[in-house]
């Protein structure tokens, strides 16, 4: 088992992260999105050669879903149906979750943009039984809100959200409201977790802003900035979590918006999740982390967002939010 030390924090499995399986499952379900945020290398990769506007086959999140059954009871805390699209564009998008719940064993997670969070898809989506749902909103004015999310309307989005936590309040499913903090939106940081939290989310999450593995060039340069006086640690993905992007493939990074930098085995018709944690790639992939020589691994070798992964000795995340859910239920 690989592990290091720097100062306090470990790194390698431990805790929550397990040498049997991934502690996180992503669910890329489709690559489609209805808007074009600034933060996201979304409206890039939708100019390229590389996006085809895909939707994850219903039978490959099953067969996702029962591996998870089969392997992953004492090792992951949640699949995550988010990442380089808008989910709930996705036309199967409510019986797929509703799979998950239903066969899992573990909890299921939503990350949505919320425009599209209607009365009747709220009515669907609370049928499927799924965990916690998660809105991306990144602003507290609607002036802010359009310079953020390009193409959405807060009016919109926030009557959505404010619907759904009132039909949340005789269920389990808990309500997250997110929020990427950047320089657009930093003066309204404390407005928004005040009104969310005056509202009933069950919590607010204030995320650092990442540059999508580099793409977003302008925060990338930033972040390199900011970290060249610091020693490069590990990143946290390839001891933590495995996708399953839209084209059906598997990949260990959810900024892998090329579909092929950074894919694993290929198809995933064709390998397992439970084949490739403890295969051959990861391993080295781990060994390359630890070193610091990303010869052979060149997209994590230009990646800066390293710096804004957190270990469970840094502090809090996204699983530490999952985990006292978990503890309340």
């Amino acid at each position: 088992m690989e592990d290091s030390t720097s100062g306090t924090v470990r790194y390698g499995f431990y805790g929550r992260l397990k040498a049997e399986f991934p502690s996180q499952i992503i669910v890329d379900a489709t690559e489609v999105c209805n808007l074009a945020c600034i933060h996201c290398a979304h409206s890039t990769f939708k100019k390229s050669e590389h996006y085809g506007g895909r939707f994850l086959a219903p039978k490959l999140n099953a067969k996702l879903v029962d591996e998870v059954a089969q392997y992953g009871q004492h090792c992951t805390q949640y699949i995550r149906y988010t990442s380089n699209g808008e989910p709930l564009i996705h036309p199967q998008i409510f019986e797929m979750l509703a799979y998950a719940v239903r066969h899992s064993g573990v909890t299921v997670t939503l990350t949505t943009n919320g425009t599209l969070l209607n009365t009747q898809r709220v009515e669907k989506l609370l049928a499927t039984g799924v965990n916690v749902v998660d809105i991306s909103i990144d602003a507290f004015t609607p002036e802010t809100y359009a310079q953020i999310r390009v193409n959405g309307d807060l009016n919109i989005t926030r009557a959505n959200v404010l619907h759904l936590l009132r039909n949340t309040r005789q269920t389990h499913t808990k309500v997250v409201v997110s929020y990427i903090e950047q320089p657009l939106n930093a003066h309204e940081t404390h407005a928004f977790e005040m009104f969310w939290k005056d509202n009933g989310a069950d919590y607010v999450v204030i995320r650092r802003l990442h540059s999508n593995a580099g793409i977003i060039s302008d925060i990338a340069e930033s972040m390199r900035k900011a970290n060249a006086e610091e020693l490069r640690r590990p990143c946290l993905y390839p001891w933590e979590r495995t996708v399953l992007n839209a084209c059906g493939y598997i990949s260990f990074c959810p900024d892998d918006w090329t579909h092929g930098a950074t894919i694993i085995e290929g198809d995933y018709h064709q390998t397992t999740v439970h084949e490739l944690w403890q295969g051959e790639f990861y391993q080295g992939l781990r060994r390359a982390h630890l070193t610091n020589d990303f010869i052979t691994h060149p997209f994590c070798g230009h990646c800066p967002d390293w710096s804004a992964t957190r270990w469970p000795d840094e502090g809090r995340s996204y699983a530490n939010m999952i985990e006292e859910f978990k503890a309340r239920e």
